[in-house]
């Protein structure tokens, strides 16, 4: 009797457990977003306390000015730089939209007299289709300030995320040591030794990321300059910033290089494709080798998938931090999963 007893609350403990795994990831499903967000944060945390260390630990003599303030010195390099950047280009951007919506449709309508004289383009309706085309171009800045505007909606959860991601730093060894506290004490060790050589590695990638953002910023600003690309110098400070992004990131700073430079002449434009050309290759050949592949210890086909799968689950976030997450599995499979053949 016992025994059957005994049987029937294993079945019910049973049961109640996959209720509650069930329940749980349905919840899960439903915040999937928030997780994702503090997930996000969490790693980017990881990632930044060591820079954040390292600026508090600037000495002027025997003097650190940044000791204790190191977050907010750092809030007030990159909101002054974006400010800067902004009162530098908007108002330029603005004014030459609303100069690109003067020319377009004179040089439109020279273009669809052309095409109408081309074999399968002699049935165009060229004067609805140079209204259309004046209809966009005098309505560019307005279109340009609609989508900011769209896009101001996602400002709160950037917010959100940032102020997230200062707690994580300020408060992440308390964090740590809650999250590693529901594991038995025999493996606490082995489970903190493992992640402190994770986080580690996501320095390493830090690093290497930077010197990448660097090179590009620095390669694109000096030949848009000897092009005399227009906004050259934020061409350049945004393709640097933008190639933390992996593959993303890259392609948009192409696209707006290549549009900005349409409205001078198509000899930038080819200019242009032609310095990206370059330089892809010798990123891919050389640069991600020597610089990515050596610091975070993953093989090129790793990062790739990791890129693709980050971007899939989520986005652009999932795409800035798949090559740390990688660099956390790859830790975790190799200290838990992959037998090691004793010496």
């Amino acid at each position: 009797m016992s025994e059957v007893f005994g049987n029937s609350s294993n079945v019910r403990g049973g049961i109640l457990f996959a209720f509650l795994v069930a329940l749980g990831l349905y919840v899960a499903w439903i915040l999937r977003d928030e997780l994702v967000l503090i997930y996000v944060c969490a790693l980017l945390a990881v990632v930044l306390r060591p820079l954040v260390r390292s600026v508090s630990r600037i000495r002027i003599w025997k003097w650190q000015p940044f000791r204790g303030v190191a977050i907010p010195v750092m809030l007030l390099v990159v909101a002054g730089a974006l400010t800067a950047l902004g009162f530098y280009t908007v108002p330029s951007v603005i004014d030459d939209l609303q100069q690109f919506g003067r020319e377009v449709p004179a040089q439109s309508s020279g273009l669809l007299a052309k095409a109408q004289g081309m074999p399968f383009f002699d049935g165009l309706n060229a004067a609805a289709i140079n209204s259309k085309i004046q209809d966009y171009a005098s309505h560019a800045a307005t279109y340009l300030l609609i989508t900011i505007k769209d896009v101001a909606g996602r400002i709160a959860t950037f917010v959100a995320g940032f102020i997230l991601t200062i707690y994580f730093i300020l408060e992440g060894d308390t964090a740590y040591g809650w999250m590693i506290s529901f594991f038995p004490l025999e493996n606490r060790v082995r489970l903190d030794e493992t992640l402190q050589r994770a986080r580690a590695r996501m320095g390493r990638w830090l690093v290497g990321q930077g010197s990448l953002m660097l090179v590009l910023g620095l390669s694109s600003t000096l030949v848009f300059s000897l092009l005399h690309v227009r906004y050259a110098y934020a061409l350049g400070i945004i393709a640097g910033l933008l190639n933390v992004i992996p593959v993303m990131g890259a392609a948009i700073s192409i696209v707006l290089s290549l549009l900005v430079a349409a409205v001078d002449s198509w000899g930038k434009v080819l200019g242009v494709a032609i310095f990206y050309l370059v330089y892809i290759q010798i990123e891919n050949s050389f640069l991600t080798p020597h610089i990515m592949r050596q610091r975070v210890g993953l093989p090129g086909l790793g990062i790739l998938v990791a890129l693709l799968l980050g971007f899939a689950l989520a986005g652009v976030m999932g795409a800035l931090v798949s090559v740390p997450t990688a660099v956390l599995v790859a830790e975790l499979a190799d200290e838990y999963l992959v037998r090691k053949v004793s010496t």
